[in-house]
């Protein structure tokens, strides 16, 4: 990951499943982001990993961090899909520019024209106490590692 720990966070902003803008820094001073890339909407292991955000999501809210996941795939599809899993955050488009917030992070693939997976955990002050990822885009994230991530807080 092109991204270190102690890094600041680049910003970025992007369209949500409902066409809102989400800014990073919009969160800077208030809330602590839990920045979540994931390769495609409507996919097994996608889906596995979202919908267990989803259910463990108290976790999160507990520690005050916001979740914002993402993939280069259109808002559209997003949104469907968003709203068929029931995930109360944000899922955030890096549709076009294609791919540039994942490149920005250094998590984008190029062979295959979608993120990898690739966890950074940013404190409300922008900076990245914590980042993990896994070896291919078959492997799903271990619920652990989020646990982990957020004592660092």
């Amino acid at each position: 990951m092109a991204i270190e720990i102690g890094q600041t966070a680049p910003d970025f902003e992007l369209k949500d499943q409902n066409g809102e803008d989400v800014k990073l820094s919009g969160f800077r001073g208030q809330k602590a982001v839990a920045l979540v890339f994931y390769p495609f909407t409507f996919t097994g292991v996608c889906e596995g990993e979202l919908c267990r955000l989803r259910d463990d999501f108290s976790v999160f809210e507990d520690a005050g961090v916001q979740v914002l996941a993402v993939s280069c795939d259109s808002r559209h599809s997003q949104r469907v899909w968003a709203e068929q899993m029931g995930y109360q955050f944000p899922v955030l488009s890096d549709f076009w520019p294609h791919g540039e917030t994942a490149k920005a992070y250094g998590v984008f693939n190029e062979a295959l024209g979608c993120a990898n997976r690739g966890t950074f955990v940013i404190n409300a002050d922008g900076v990245v106490v914590d980042a993990f990822s896994t070896p291919d885009l078959g492997t799903a994230r271990e619920s652990d590692r989020y646990t982990e991530a957020l004592a660092k807080l």
